[in-house]
């Protein structure tokens, strides 16, 4: 396999109702199979998923927990509001959000945003995805991937990565169950998150501050059979049980 990794400049400051594949297909060719990670944040932006900070009103839980973490109660009730389960409060809030993904303070950022606002994640990034994907197609005729990706941190390592919150065009998980190894055993629990591997990847690409690359092209993936069960369950996840306890 030779993979080809290609950022994809030119993509401006996007706007509220800007069109985002077609900006994208502006910028760069693409041939079938090609696959793209898009940072969550134009995604956002695009759909205008941002909340002044001025008319956010917290309620008294998030002052407690603001108080708690010095950080904005305005903030906080952003982050809460944003949340399905909150899982811990302290030293940071790691949060669950409705399409599934824990992220610590939902994913909700003061980074890399015009004012005295605050960007959430995009409300359904798989639709996101799949949207995107499609009106490429329209486009161009060609047959991509699309990745929407986050940064996160991990838990037990020091550093944030890129990951995947959203996907199409591929299967989330590529699936060795069922395999052999190089001696014939036969594999059965290796499951494979390539997606969450591309977007690391890509984060690599798009950097962490001023760098100003959103979206990130690779050639030469191939495909892959699997799964999209990215997301443990409540009962699979035993870190979850063992927080809880």
């Amino acid at each position: 396999m030779s993979v080809q990794v290609t950022e994809i400049s030119g993509i401006p400051l996007i706007q509220k109702g800007d069109d985002l594949p077609m900006i994208i297909c502006a910028n760069t060719n693409f041939v079938d199979g090609d696959i793209i990670c898009v940072a969550s944040t134009i995604v956002s932006k695009s759909k205008g998923y941002i909340r002044p900070l001025a008319e956010i009103i917290p309620t008294p839980n998030a002052e407690k927990i603001a108080a708690k973490i010095g950080d904005d109660p305005r903030f906080i009730q952003g982050v809460l509001d944003s949340s399905t389960d909150i899982i811990i409060e302290y030293p940071f809030i790691l949060s669950e959000l409705p399409f599934g993904h824990i992220g610590v303070r939902a994913g909700v950022d003061k980074s890399n945003i015009e004012g005295e606002n605050i960007i959430f994640l995009p409300k359904d990034p798989m639709k996101e995805a799949r949207e995107i994907r499609e009106k490429i197609r329209q486009i161009t005729d060609i047959d991509i991937g699309v990745i929407v990706t986050d940064t996160c941190g991990r838990a037990f390592r020091r550093g944030q990565t890129g990951n995947a919150i959203g996907w199409a065009g591929m299967t989330a998980i590529r699936d060795f169950r069922g395999d052999c190894d190089l001696f014939g055993l036969k594999l059965e629990i290796t499951e494979e998150a390539v997606v969450d591997e591309i977007a690391a990847f890509s984060n690599f690409i798009m950097g962490e501050s001023n760098n100003g690359i959103p979206v990130v092209k690779f050639s030469g993936c191939g495909t892959w059979k699997g799964h999209d069960s990215l997301y443990f369950t409540e009962e699979e996840d035993f870190i979850r049980k063992a927080i809880h306890i």
